[in-house]
């Protein structure tokens, strides 16, 4: 029987192609995935490690909880402090480190590297030994600065030249003193990195003779864990905290690790529908190669072949497909985890240098999947050929499915469905993040249950193509025809394209509702014409607002200043805003009292009212950072949303208390309303600073379209592979019907039917078959979409279902054009066929 299997397989190696060809797509995903995360991590966790290389232990300011109604400042970091670190036993020097956010603009005023890669910090000293200069000298004064040699690169600077670059204030024009190279992580992923001496980074990032850190290298001969037990001992252990830097390094690897897996395991999920589209394909090509030799089989078992060795045959020329697969797979992968990498590049984004990681684990997951997936799309076709009489196989009687299997079938299928509608639905009443698990769960049982129903649902919706297929004459009957015949194996073929097809519709459904809801947020919340921000969401400087506010053409503003409190014995953050104007730069919804904020006046939104029991006319005491308290009112309760939310207080009564204010935003209101020529005033009065945003409205709601655009273009193109997955599956189940109907379409060409028609005959048939696909797609993806925007409409009121009419066409279109290109082969190989040999097939 071993024999006998394997001679099967080479006989056969033009059907079994297009099998090897799905398999091998889905773990060519699975292999370049875990390549491609592997080669990423390991890049990233060496260029980590380098950054380490001179911090043996690295002192940090004590976390200091908040304690009952009081905020607790954490301790700082002195000058004192970094001198009694070198002078403990077994150090051999210690570096104070500041550091903050500092955006540099290229010559043509652009901000380099992305605004969170964006960083600053200070060069200790005439030479640093963790940033070498490779030209130039170390900066001294406030206008002098350093910048790393990729950042040089790209913007296209030398030591000498003058750059603009801003920390949270003015724009700046230091000299280029230097140049450094450097192993930071955020260089290597794109960033940019500039130094100024100490005294000039202490007061650029407000933090005057104080360290963020103090990182302490070890003499020759200390460890890092005695040189940690020194430091511990000499400073205040109230004050500060130490690690070493295997800790740092470990730590880091971890955390990386961490960020990976979550990309590992979104790539693995696409890889995974790749596989379970592909093993629709499988099954249904062993089923029909079974079915093309069961009179073969049937005659083994009358010569004393078992039920088992039968079955077995079967598994053993799906485990050589399996390999075979799987070793193609792996070679595939390997090239797409290096395409990957260089595509990231090509993409911006900075990968640190490093070999490709080809690992045992993807070698074995790689072979595991491609032989143990062919094999359990095999395992069911084998066991039911197994079960055929062999004097029934013989005369072919066994043809025809049972009607008791029928309905079975139909049965189980309907109770998936059903089970699936309800446990969804069920979840659309929970809240957002409690229905996202039932969801999950109701989504998998409909879809199997309406794959288990493909056949049934297959009669009535082909049925429905058959007035247009009519135009076609003999060529459209006979498509609708063989259509239908064979149900199982339709239904197997469009099932592939239908999972691919629903996720697409789903996400695009979820995208454009998505989209038009915070369209709708941001002109029912905001009135302002534009919000200034920073690049990076960090803080404004306190005088963004009184620029903004001499400005010509300016009629209203408000920062959004932030600032926390210990209120009923938890901390939460006030945001202040100028009382006066926040009515004309804001339309929130009041649900109870008035939109008042005035003095010790405030309002709250519904979720954080709720949560204190408040009303309008409650009153409670804010104990801020300063030590002093506060009584504020509840003037009124409003809705809340994803742009603003909290306490809003006057400014008047928050800044007093703040030891540094600082704005997170700044809305301004104009005279002419949004429009370029406003934009660029307001920019002009800020000093054209590459680190400050001017953004109107829409420019906030494109912002985050483009991020929905980038996620749905990836997420399109990695469920390209499904698709194309399931284009293998149209051509190997037409290439097999046409194969098995030889005498059939002999006998069509003997009595008339040209060569031509014969063509049309097929390609009909395959444009029924993935058009019936596509529908089910598109319906069950409209389904999920609405279901899930249900989810999101607990968390966002202003969310609506959109209907993307257009796409959603272009989708049926896309399934049309898998059918006709699917059919090109199998119809050309059709019509080719010789009549008289065809008759004379069995």
């Amino acid at each position: 029987m071993f024999r006998t299997a394997l001679r099967t397989v080479l006989a056969h190696k033009a059907r079994l192609l297009m099998t090897v060809l799905a398999v091998m797509l889905g773990v060519a995903f699975v292999s370049g995935t875990l390549v491609f995360t592997n080669t990423l991590s390991n890049a990233l966790q060496n260029s980590s490690a380098k950054g380490f290389d001179h911090v043996d232990v690295a002192v940090t300011p004590g976390y200091q909880p908040d304690v009952g109604d009081r905020i607790v400042k954490n301790p700082e970091l002195t000058q004192a402090m970094v001198e009694q670190s070198a002078k403990v036993p077994g150090a051999a020097s210690a570096i104070g480190v500041v550091s903050g956010f500092t955006a540099i603009a290229d010559k043509d005023g652009k901000l380099i590297g992305g605004g969170f890669q964006s960083q600053g910090g200070n060069f200790w000293g005439a030479k640093d030994a963790r940033y070498p200069l490779v030209s130039g000298h170390a900066p001294s004064g406030k206008d002098e600065v350093v910048i790393d040699a990729k950042t040089a690169e790209r913007g296209g600077y030398e030591v000498g030249d003058t750059v603009r670059l801003s920390v949270d204030g003015p724009v700046l024009t230091p000299k280029i003193t230097g140049v450094f190279t450097t192993d930071d992580g955020n260089v290597a992923a794109g960033g940019s990195l500039a130094l100024f001496d100490t005294p000039t980074a202490q007061t650029l990032f407000g933090k005057v003779g104080t360290y963020d850190e103090i990182d302490v290298q070890a003499a020759a001969g200390t460890s890092q864990s005695a040189l940690q037990s020194a430091l511990a001992a000499a400073l205040p252990k109230d004050k500060v905290e130490t690690v070493t830097g295997k800790e740092l390094a470990d730590d880091q690897a971890v955390t990386i690790a961490a960020s990976m897996s979550g990309l590992k395991s979104g790539l693995l999920v696409f890889a995974g529908i790749a596989l379970f589209v592909g093993t629709f394909i499988i099954a249904n090509t062993f089923t029909m190669l079974v079915a093309q030799r069961t009179k073969e089989l049937a005659l083994m078992r009358a010569v004393g072949a078992s039920r088992r060795q039968v079955t077995r045959s079967v598994l053993i020329e799906a485990f050589v497909v399996g390999t075979v697969a799987g070793v193609t797979g792996l070679v595939a992968g390997i090239g797409i985890g290096a395409g990957l990498r260089s595509l990231l590049g090509t993409l911006g984004a900075t990968v640190p240098d490093g070999p490709l990681i080809v690992s045992s684990g993807t070698v074995a997951a790689a072979l595991v999947v491609g032989v143990v997936i062919t094999m359990l799309a095999a395992w069911l076709p084998g066991r039911r050929a197994a079960k055929i009489p062999p004097v029934a196989a013989m005369s072919s009687v066994h043809a025809a499915a049972t009607t008791k299997s029928l309905v079975l079938r139909n049965t189980l299928g309907a109770l998936f469905s059903g089970a699936g509608v309800a446990v969804v639905l069920a979840a659309t009443t929970m809240d957002g993040s409690d229905g996202q698990a039932p969801m999950g769960v109701g989504a998998v049982l409909l879809i199997i249950g309406v794959f288990i129903l493909t056949p049934l649902l297959s009669r009535p919706l082909i049925a429905a193509s058959a007035p247009v297929l009519r135009v076609f004459g003999v060529s459209g009957k006979l498509a609708r025809q063989n259509s239908v015949r064979n149900p199982r194996r339709t239904a197997a073929t469009a099932s592939a394209l239908m999972i691919g097809l629903t996720l697409i519709t789903g996400m695009t459904v979820m995208a454009g509702s998505l989209q038009q809801s915070i369209d709708k947020m941001a002109s029912s919340a905001i009135k302002a014409d534009y919000v200034v921000s920073m690049a990076n969401g960090n803080e404004l400087s306190a005088d963004i607002d009184e620029k903004l506010k001499t400005t010509d053409g300016v009629t209203a503003t408000s920062p959004m200043r932030n600032g926390p409190a210990r209120i009923d014995g938890t901390t939460e953050y006030l945001t202040g805003v100028t009382g006066s104007t926040i009515g004309e730069l804001t339309d929130l919804k009041v649900d109870d009292g008035a939109f008042k904020v005035d003095g010790s006046q405030v309002v709250v939104d519904d979720v954080l009212a709720k949560s204190h029991g408040w009303k309008a006319g409650s009153t409670f005491t804010a104990n801020y950072e300063d030590g002093k308290k506060q009584q504020l009112t509840v003037a009124g309760v409003y809705q809340g949303n994803e742009l603003i939310e909290g306490i809003l207080v006057d400014n008047s009564a928050l800044t007093p208390h703040l030891a540094e204010p600082a704005d997170m935003q700044v809305m301004v209101k104009t005279s002419g309303g949004a429009s370029d020529g406003t934009k660029d005033r307001l920019e002009k009065a800020l000093g054209a600073n590459p680190a400050i945003k001017v953004q109107s409205k829409q420019d906030l709601s494109n912002e985050i379209a483009k991020m929905f655009t980038l996620l749905l273009n990836m997420l399109y193109g990695l469920l390209a592979m499904a698709v194309i997955v399931a284009v293998l599956g149209v051509i190997n189940t037409l290439a097999m019907s046409v194969f098995e109907r030889s005498q059939e379409i002999g006998m069509l060409r003997a009595i008339g039917l040209d060569r031509r028609s014969v063509k049309r005959m097929v390609r009909l048939e395959s444009l029924v078959i993935s058009l019936f696909g596509g529908v089910l797609g598109i319906g069950l993806g409209v389904f999920f979409g609405w279901a899930a925007g249900e989810l999101v409409g607990t968390k966002m009121p202003t969310y609506e279902l959109v209907l993307p009419w257009g796409r959603m066409l272009l989708f049926l279109v896309l399934a049309a054009a898998v059918g006709i290109l699917a059919a090109l082969w199998p119809a050309r190989r059709a019509s080719r066929l010789n009549m008289l040999a065809a008759i004379k097939s069995e």
